[in-house]
């Protein structure tokens, strides 16, 4: 099996990608830009104890995807504990919904956001409870 232990965002500006990404959902970053010869910052999502993987913020090598477009790539969801808090702190991070909030009936609230960099991305939490 091919299972999934990285990811990279192609992000324009750098230090924007990361006060997002660090203050939404509390990322820290590692300078790996000696290694990949470009400026490439490794994404620590989590305690290494908690599932999920780590990744990377990697300077974009060409023009953004164009606003409307089909998405062309991966998009990475997170699990969170609170979907309106954190879809607010996106918001207030220059964030922008690409799909609101939506209930998977019996199992999560899900929706997609833009990031400041033009990356498409999901929000989900649990809730069994959610129709």
């Amino acid at each position: 099996m091919g299972r999934l232990v990285h990811f990279e965002i192609h992000v324009d500006d750098m230090n924007r990608a990361k006060e997002f990404y660090g203050e939404v959902f509390a990322w820290k970053f590692e300078d790996w830009s000696e290694y990949a010869g470009m400026p490439y910052f490794g994404a620590v999502t989590g305690d290494e104890k908690e599932l999920g993987i780590n990744g990377a913020l990697m300077q974009r090598q060409s023009p953004p995807p164009e606003p409307n477009q089909p998405l062309n790539g991966f998009a990475c969801t997170m699990n969170v504990e609170d979907f309106d808090s954190i879809e607010s702190k996106i918001i207030n991070n220059g964030g922008k919904v690409a799909m609101p909030k939506y209930a998977l009936p019996g199992m999560a609230w899900q929706g997609y956001f833009i990031d400041t960099e033009g990356n498409i991305f999901g929000i989900h939490q649990t809730d069994e409870n959610a129709k």
